[in-house]
């Protein structure tokens, strides 16, 4: 019997489909060759990070261990006896544009001011022939056979200044790229023209100078800025603001507040003046009390930083818990570093053009010129000047220099193509040239 139960018949259910097996085992290996697949895949990705991680830690490294490269300062002139008296600037001399203090201009960019290149792009440009400026400074900034030349930064400006003035900003973007990788610094951006009825106005911009310490005694001059308010192009200057108290926030966020939204806003020394607000505020901390904080916001709102205003906003909602007021784009507002060394007067803001005849400027500058002793020129609407209209502005200003005498002039906030033009004008015998900083 157990010899014979051995070979007994299989029952139904001792029966194995081979095909069933051959199945399972396939089924069986596919799913551990995809186990097998899948731990490879996340072992590479580990792998992959860990070396993206590395690169990003050398380029951090490379980015902030080396300091960015200075500029060198050049050598300021010794005073001659005649320029003692402390009311006048001593002149500039033919080859740079000598400034004071945080105006400086660069060594580089100073001894760039007379190359050739400079001035046969301001000869294009001042006599109205854009596409031959911008071939010639497209030229000298490309130059890969003289890098001397390519690294003189007078070039650059001027072309980033003309791309401005054509409204390229695709093509300045792709210049501030190769300017960057020129000079390992932090290019220029891109600005937009102000909008609204400032660019066509030419005349006194009244200024609002604060100085000193923001607190609770600055009540007069934010009552000069609420009055100053519905003027059609205003500045407000914060370079001489050397620090800020809580107690004198109030007055100047109701000032600034005030100040109508379809006006042209002139901001100088606005971005050191959010420093100096970001060092008296922690969040979480209600001491100070919400005054600071709102005007804080309100800087970061007319400066047109979105990011940072929204990011200050949320450390708001955080420490007073309460609902931040919310983002509105600032619209006609500009903004330029703090100038200490700028006499506070108001400034005759001149026009975009100035060719041709010029009869009508010239007796609006001199009914200016009656009302003080230093005559300061903002140019930062002015886009070209001709040879004819540049001459007869010359003349006048000679005229003026003499008088109440020498007397102090000063043409700020030029655009770098312009400067060049009335460098090679003559400018330089009877004013001081400031062109805005990149």
């Amino acid at each position: 019997m157990g010899l014979l139960s051995r070979f007994r018949k299989a029952r139904p259910d001792d029966i194995v489909d081979e095909d069933e097996v051959l199945a399972r085992l396939s089924a069986n290996s596919e799913l551990q060759r995809q186990r097998v697949q899948a731990d490879l895949q996340r072992d590479i990705a580990r792998a992959t990070a860990l070396k993206i991680d590395a690169i990003e830690a050398a380029m951090a490294a490379d980015m902030f261990d080396d300091p960015e490269p200075a500029f060198r300062r050049p050598p300021r002139p010794a005073p001659t006896p005649d320029r003692q008296d402390g009311n006048t600037l001593p002149l500039l001399d033919g080859a740079v544009t000598e400034l004071l203090g945080e105006d400086e201009t660069p060594a580089e960019a100073a001894a760039a001011e007379r190359a050739p290149v400079v001035e046969e792009a301001a000869l294009l440009y001042a006599g109205g022939d854009h596409d031959a400026a911008r071939q010639l400074l497209s030229a000298a900034v490309a130059d890969d056979a003289h890098p001397a030349g390519r690294r003189d930064r007078t070039a650059w400006w001027m072309l980033f200044d003309l791309y401005h003035v054509l409204g390229e900003q695709e093509a300045f973007d792709d210049l501030a790229i190769d300017y960057a990788s020129t000079f390992e610094t932090s290019p220029p951006t891109w600005q937009p023209p102000p909008t609204g009825n400032g660019d066509s106005y030419s005349g006194v911009a009244p200024t609002v100078q604060f100085s000193g310490v923001l607190d609770e005694r600055v009540l007069p001059q934010a009552e000069r800025l609420r009055a100053a308010a519905t003027a059609p192009v205003l500045r407000v200057d914060f370079s001489r603001v050397q620090a800020v108290t809580p107690a004198g926030c109030p007055a100047l966020l109701e000032a600034l507040r005030a100040v109508a939204p379809q006006r042209e806003l002139l901001l100088a020394g606005a971005e050191e003046l959010v420093g100096q607000l970001r060092a008296l505020l922690d969040v979480g901390r209600r001491d100070e009390g919400e005054a600071p904080w709102l005007l804080l916001l309100e800087l970061l709102r007319l400066l047109n930083r979105e990011k940072a205003f929204e990011e200050t906003a949320m450390d708001y909602c955080v420490t007073f818990e309460m609902s931040p007021p919310a983002f509105v784009a600032p619209g006609n507002v500009a903004s330029t570093p703090r100038q200490a060394s700028a006499p506070p007067t108001d400034r005759y803001m001149l026009p975009q053009v100035i060719e041709g005849d010029t009869a009508p400027l010239l007796a609006a500058i001199r009914a200016y010129a009656g009302q003080g002793t230093a005559l300061v020129f903002d140019c930062s609407h002015l886009l070209r000047v001709d040879f004819a209209g540049g001459n007869q502005l010359l003349a006048c200003l000679r005229v003026l220099a003499a008088e109440n005498g020498p007397r102090r002039i000063e043409l700020r906030e030029l655009n770098h193509l312009v400067a060049a033009v009335l460098r090679l004008l003559g400018f330089a015998d009877v004013a001081r040239l400031f062109p805005h900083r990149y």
